[in-house]
């Protein structure tokens, strides 16, 4: 059973020319199967974006990429509300990022996204039953208990969150307006400064989170890098691979070479440090630890 590679949504405020640039490098270089497109953190940076989407899409499709759409994680008004349900009807698959998007996509496929509380085999099944394609499992889940999920739920796939700054939490507070003295109403986009987060440290210096907007996010890049046997015999179906300004096209070409055995897990690990990262690689949630730690396996 083979493992296939997902480029998740970008989570930070990317410029419509950047998006624009990066999926079209995606689109021409990238290994990878699925693409989700969207707005996931905050609903007022949509409409900066939101032209672009029909012209970024027939370029991914063509380049032969499965698009997903992904909807926010916490619609916090009307707006945001209404825009959550005219982009769940849509034909393509959709990912939910929060529960309330279960009654939209009804009788239809879907994606159920990482911000979504599947932590066991009973809510696993909760949405399988309901058309749950795909499964990409919170963060904090570790592989141990994926496996569990998986043996559970074979109609649907089980995805695990395998590379980027983890997404931990939402909030109704901006932390970037917050930090330049701004109310999130007027917050003047400023989180757009931070293309990969704004780093955030304790009193005492050490390197702590990232802050995303309204998103707090790890100052660790997760980097789960199992040998290939493994990935075989989990029952895992999906990597998922979370946008950073990194070359993502060379990091989709290191998780393939990991997943196909081509390449050990240390060596993938070289090379993703190799690209360039936001932050140092930790994979202490896959493995059970501290997250914010990096298992020494071979």
């Amino acid at each position: 059973m083979s493992v296939r590679l997902t480029l998740g949504p970008v989570l930070f405020n990317w410029s419509a020319d950047r998006l624009t640039e990066f999926y079209a490098h995606i689109a021409d270089e990238a290994d990878i199967d699925r693409v989700h497109l969207g707005e996931v953190v905050c609903g007022k940076r949509a409409p900066f974006t939101d032209a672009i989407w029909p012209e970024v899409i027939e370029r991914l499709e063509a380049a032969g990429k499965e698009v997903v759409i992904s909807l926010l994680a916490m619609p916090s008004n009307v707006r945001e509300r209404k825009i959550v349900a005219e982009l769940a009807g849509e034909d393509r698959l959709v990912e939910i990022n929060d529960v309330t998007g279960l009654a939209l996509r009804s009788g239809h496929p879907f994606v159920v996204g990482p911000f979504v509380n599947v932590y066991n085999e009973m809510s696993a099944k909760f949405f399988a039953e309901r058309g749950a394609k795909t499964l990409c499992l919170p963060v904090e889940v570790p592989i141990a208990s994926a496996v569990v999920i998986a043996e559970a739920v074979p109609q649907a796939e089980i995805e695990i969150f395998a590379f980027g700054r983890m997404p931990l939490a939402v909030s109704g507070r901006c932390y970037h307006a917050r930090l330049a003295g701004l109310h999130k109403d007027s917050c003047q986009f400023v989180c757009d400064r931070d293309p990969d987060g704004l780093d955030v440290s304790t009193l005492a210096g050490q390197s702590f989170l990232a802050i995303n907007g309204i998103a707090t996010m790890s100052h660790g890049v997760e980097a789960y890098c199992p040998p290939a046997y493994e990935l075989e015999t989990s029952g895992i179906r999906r990597l998922r691979l979370s946008p950073q300004t990194c070359d993502m096209a060379k990091v989709a070409g290191v998780y393939g070479a990991l997943a196909s055995g081509a390449i050990e897990p240390i060596e993938a690990r070289e090379r993703l440090v190799a690209i360039g990262l936001p932050g140092p690689l930790v994979d202490g949630y896959a493995r059970g630890l501290a997250g914010a730690t990096l298992a020494q396996t071979a």
